[in-house]
């Protein structure tokens, strides 16, 4: 049902104003949806002169409430159904303190391709994702090309004091990690990010802990120590302690 609603109102708003439309109604919600708890904690634990990064930003919902909190955000999102949908919100909210900048992050420089999953007829927007071998669903859609960075290569990272990262790439992490091993070694910044239960989570695990991180989950209300056979989530933090 949820699925025929949202094709129906993709049809008659147009997909444009669909986005502006849900945007809006998941500002006023999001902070009641008990899924989205771990993403608060991690907005709870930052500081008012934080400067975070929002790689895989989206619609802008994340970038909006981590830029309420921090002194500034940077917001990674190539797809442009959805960079135009972050720019609108970054206007109609006055969020100065946003920078968006319109590329996807990786371990190359160049370009590459990525996929807006169109299923039943349903744009789904949320699971826009690079198109690789790794991504097992969700690869029919709408295709675009887009430019890619290594973060270490690009300038912000060289120029601020980067504390806190949200990351939400869709089977990507493991690469946008590598591409930034020299900002995490340096910056050693607060890691939130959504993985899903493969061989992607594994790597990520295993380079994190190799630069000196622990994996980290919430569980009521306090971060503990990542548990395989006891956490049930796909939501983890990575925090930087020194031995």
């Amino acid at each position: 049902m949820k699925a025929l609603i949202q094709f129906i109102l993709q049809k008659i708003l147009g997909f444009k104003r669909y986005l502006w439309i849900f945007t809006l109604y998941k500002l006023r919600v999001l902070k009641k949806d008990k899924s989205e708890a771990d993403f608060f904690h991690f907005v709870d634990i930052l500081d008012k002169n934080d400067t975070v990064l929002d790689i895989g930003a989206n619609l802008g919902l994340m970038s909006y409430y981590l830029s309420k909190k921090c002194k500034q955000v940077h917001a990674f999102e190539p797809i442009p159904q959805n960079l135009n949908n972050l720019y609108k919100l970054k206007r109609f909210k006055n969020l100065d303190n946003l920078v968006i900048h319109p590329i996807a992050l990786g371990n190359h420089d160049g370009d590459i391709e990525l996929v807006l999953p169109v299923v039943s007829g349903v744009k789904k927007q949320g699971l826009s994702h690079v198109k690789d071998e790794k991504m097992e669903i969700f690869n029919s859609g709408e295709s675009y090309k887009c430019p890619i960075a290594r973060l270490d290569n690009i300038e912000l990272a060289k120029d601020l004091s980067i504390t806190g990262i949200k990351m939400d790439v869709e089977n990507y992490e493991y690469e946008v990690l590598l591409g930034a091993k020299q900002l995490l070694l340096s910056h050693k910044p607060l890691v939130y990010t959504e993985l899903w239960d493969n061989q992607n989570r594994l790597d990520c695990f295993e380079f994190m802990t190799s630069l000196g991180y622990r994996i980290k989950v919430l569980k009521d209300d306090q971060l503990v120590s990542y548990q395989s056979d006891k956490s049930h989530t796909q939501n983890f933090f990575f925090i930087y302690e020194s031995s």
